[in-house]
């Protein structure tokens, strides 16, 4: 479990729903897990009671379902279909607008919308470490995105650390969870054992503690401090997935021409979903719109997918046209070459893409795969046209 050092005490439902009231006086607009349409989706709240209390999730590859649960856990729920990213990098963003004179001449003005404030609620740590993942990328090097980092800068992050892992999660495996890592402004651990149904926050920045010190609280006991602990550790140990205990850096580039590419690809539809759901994604491209007349003009930037197949459209054609090349050029960025361009994974373990596949391609599977057909091919004795002596 994460110590960041800050006040710790203990809330109980009624300091939950404080919690949202007091971000959103502060002018932030408060985002959480909330049911809708068949799952748990992240979206606009101005309630505690419009939280999952009662829910669960029944995940598998390619496979989500909503299930009642009898303890009435608010945050007893894995990832669902958004990640934050949908907030912090929208999928679609307008960068200018162009009018035409009435001498013809054009006058363009970069959009200056201000960023929202936000307040986000129950990230999960598999999340938490993304949003460090995509502040590296989008701000962290020579060339940043002023749009990320307005909203970045304003947001306030409120995380839940996981004490129920899913049946696709492996965000142990990528050193991502289930304890939250850094990064939070307060972080919450759910309890609900013979003393009641409570959480212990633990403030972990100077506005985590003032939001905290505003909150209906007791001081933390040891018996909640160690049950938090206690849950925390025990989903470690319960991950539904994966991956190979080895380096995936080096694996990724020692089976690049692995026959196990072959075999994803006859199954990928190269639909892009995992793109889409996953929350380290930040591939874009724009697109310019006009009115009717001509008069008016505007340049969109929106998400763009490794899977598709203009993403490398040169003057001869496009770059990767097989499904092989496609998911093994996502696969291995993601495991492997990623720690080169940004010095770590770009995988959090959060396991949406396994969801949320259509064919239920699993990424953990493909690595164990690829591992095993490496150690197959090390172990065959060395094949030689010639006497080597």
């Amino acid at each position: 479990m994460t110590n960041s050092g800050g006040s710790t005490a203990v809330i109980d439902s009624t300091g939950l729903d404080a919690l949202i009231s007091v971000l959103a006086g502060r002018g932030r607009t408060v985002i959480g897990p909330t049911v809708r349409d068949g799952a748990i989706v992240l979206a606009e709240i101005s309630s505690g009671n419009e939280l999952p209390y009662g829910w669960g999730v029944e995940l598998e590859a390619g496979y989500y379902r909503l299930r009642a649960r009898e303890d009435g856990a608010a945050f007893a729920n894995s990832a669902g279909p958004q990640s934050w990213k949908t907030f912090l990098h929208p999928q679609r963003v307008r960068q200018w607008t162009a009018e035409r004179g009435a001498e013809g001449d054009f006058t363009v003005a970069e959009d200056t919308t201000p960023p929202p404030s936000y307040a986000f609620l129950g990230v999960r740590p598999c999340d938490l470490r993304a949003i460090a993942v995509q502040d590296r990328v989008l701000t962290g090097g020579q060339f940043t995105d002023p749009a990320y980092r307005g909203r970045r800068e304003r947001a306030f992050l409120v995380a839940v650390e996981c004490t129920e892992p899913g049946a696709t999660c492996f965000c142990a495996s990528m050193d991502a969870g289930p304890a939250a890592g850094p990064g939070y402004d307060l972080v919450l651990t759910e309890v609900l054992d013979d003393e009641g149904h409570r959480f212990l926050a633990r403030a972990g920045s100077e506005e985590g503690e003032s939001v905290l010190a505003e909150l209906p609280r007791r001081p933390a006991d040891d018996t909640t401090r160690v049950a938090a602990h206690e849950r925390v550790t025990d989903a470690a140990g319960r991950m539904g997935r994966t991956m190979p205990a080895v380096d995936l850096h080096v694996l990724m580039r020692d089976t690049l021409a692995a026959e196990r590419w072959n075999d994803v690809a006859s199954r990928c539809l190269t639909c892009g979903n995992c793109t889409m759901v996953c929350p380290t994604c930040f591939c874009t491209t724009v697109e310019d719109v006009t009115d009717l007349s001509g008069d008016h003009a505007e340049r969109w930037r929106r998400w763009e997918s490794c899977f598709d197949l203009e993403f490398t459209h040169l003057q001869s054609g496009p770059v990767r046209t097989s499904q092989r090349s496609r998911y093994r050029q996502w696969a291995t960025h993601k495991l492997g070459t990623w720690y080169d361009q940004f010095g770590s994974s770009g995988c959090v373990g959060c396991g949406r893409c396994i969801v949320w596949c259509p064919v239920g391609i699993d990424i953990t599977e493909e690595a164990h795969a690829l591992n095993n057909e490496r150690a197959a091919s090390a172990s065959e004795p060395a094949a030689f046209d010639e006497d080597p002596s």
